[in-house]
C-alpha cells in the first residue's frame, strides 16, 4: 500500500488545498485535486529523508491553532510597530538552543518562526543544537526564547518524537 500511497495525509492535504484554491467543488475539480494529491507525493517519495509519523495528532491541531492565533497576532503587532515609526524598534539576533533532534521537527520550527511576522530563523548550527534567530522588536530576548520554546518546539517534539503529553 506504501508503495502505491506513498503519504495519504499528504495526497488529502493538497487534494483540499487544490479545492480551495480554484475554489470550485465539481468532480473534475476533485479528480485533478486527488491525481496531483497523489501524483506529487508519488513523485516525491524518493526525496523524502524519513519517515513521517504523527505520534500525537490531538496536539498537532492544537498547534495550527496556536500557529494561525501567532500569524494573525504577529500581524497586527508589526503593523503596530510600523504606525509608531522604525525608530521604537528593537531588532535582535536571538539564540534558542534546541531540544528537537529530527531534520523535520527542526525544519518545522525555523518555519514556523519564519512564517510568523516579526521574526525570521536565520541559521541553524552545524551541530543543530542552536537555532539564531532574527526579530524586528525585542524587549526581552529570554522571555522570547522562552515564548518559541513553549509555544513552537515543546508541541513539535511531542508531534513528531518521542514525547509524553
Amino acid at each position: 500500500m506504501k508503495r502505491l500511497l506513498p503519504h495519504p495525509l499528504l495526497t488529502l492535504t493538497l487534494a483540499i488545498l487544490w479545492l480551495l484554491l480554484v475554489n470550485r467543488l465539481n468532480p473534475g475539480h476533485l479528480v485533478l485535486g486527488l491525481l496531483l494529491g497523489w501524483l506529487i507525493p508519488f513523485a516525491t517519495a524518493g526525496f523524502w529523508p524519513e519517515h513521517v509519523r504523527i505520534r500525537h495528532a490531538g496536539v498537532l491541531l492544537r498547534y495550527l491553532m496556536v500557529f494561525i492565533y501567532d500569524i494573525v497576532r504577529g500581524s497586527f503587532h508589526v503593523a503596530w510597530l510600523i504606525l509608531k515609526g522604525p525608530s521604537r524598534l528593537n531588532p535582535a539576533f536571538i539564540v534558542v538552543p534546541l531540544e528537537l533532534k529530527s531534520d523535520l521537527g527542526i525544519s518545522l520550527l525555523a518555519n514556523t518562526i519564519s512564517l510568523t511576522p516579526g521574526t525570521v530563523s536565520s541559521l541553524v548550527s552545524a551541530d543543530k543544537r542552536t537555532l539564531i534567530v532574527h526579530t524586528i522588536d525585542t524587549g526581552n530576548p529570554d522571555a522570547m526564547v522562552a515564548e518559541i520554546k513553549q509555544r513552537y518546539e515543546v508541541p513539535l517534539k511531542q508531534i513528531f518524537e518521542e514525547g509524553d503529553v
